[in-house]
């Protein structure tokens, strides 16, 4: 190539990426938009989004979302603050979750619970023994009898091809593991043996 001596040379001659930028006309970028900045969240924001995240799915112990908190490193103090407002406003009532939980998992509900595992289960859930108490007291006796007389009979279905003993101590194992005491699960397993005469 050769150059006109009238003409110039043009700026970016020797460097390729001038002059690649020169021929592509590459714009330099744009400045930072400034009303697309967001400022940082403070830590009661945070926390109060977290809170009300938790309590969109379902009811939760106070125990359960203040252990939440501190995970994603709330102060104590901002988590205190905003869970007692919780409690105050309705939000968080342990003794509403408890009465729930018993419902949903206990002898009228899915998993037949009986008292003790749904006790157990609570305590877990950090909800205080007391206020466990008055929501396990709302189970009825014979309710608990019958939930486990349904477990026993679904599965003494697949049980047909063992025999009386092992069929008993599978049946009394099941019962036990949902929290049936010992005299109860013994009981229904023989009476419900009896009427099925195996």
């Amino acid at each position: 190539m050769t150059l006109d001596d009238d003409r110039p040379p043009p700026d970016w001659l020797g460097d390729v990426s001038a002059g690649v930028d020169a021929w592509t006309k590459r714009a330099p970028a744009p400045p930072e938009d400034v009303a697309v900045q967001v400022p940082e969240a403070d830590a009661e924001t945070v926390a109060r989004k977290i809170l009300l995240d938790q309590l969109t799915g379902q009811a939760r112990s106070r125990k359960e979302l203040s252990d939440k908190l501190a995970k994603r490193n709330v102060p104590e103090e901002i988590a205190t603050r905003l869970l007692d407002r919780f409690e105050e406003v309705g939000l968080i009532d342990d003794g509403a979750f408890a009465r729930l939980w018993v419902q949903s998992r206990g002898a009228t509900g899915g998993r037949a619970l009986a008292r003790r595992a749904l006790a157990q289960e609570l305590r877990r859930k950090g909800v205080a023994d007391e206020v466990a108490r008055e929501a396990l007291d709302e189970i009825d006796a014979g309710d608990e009898e019958e939930a486990a007389r349904a477990l026993v009979r679904k599965k003494l279905r697949s049980l047909a091809s063992v025999d009386d003993t092992v069929a008993t101590r599978r049946l009394v194992g099941m019962l036990a593991r949902k929290g049936y005491g010992s005299g109860l699960a013994f009981a229904v397993v023989r009476d419900e043996l009896d009427r099925r005469e195996r």
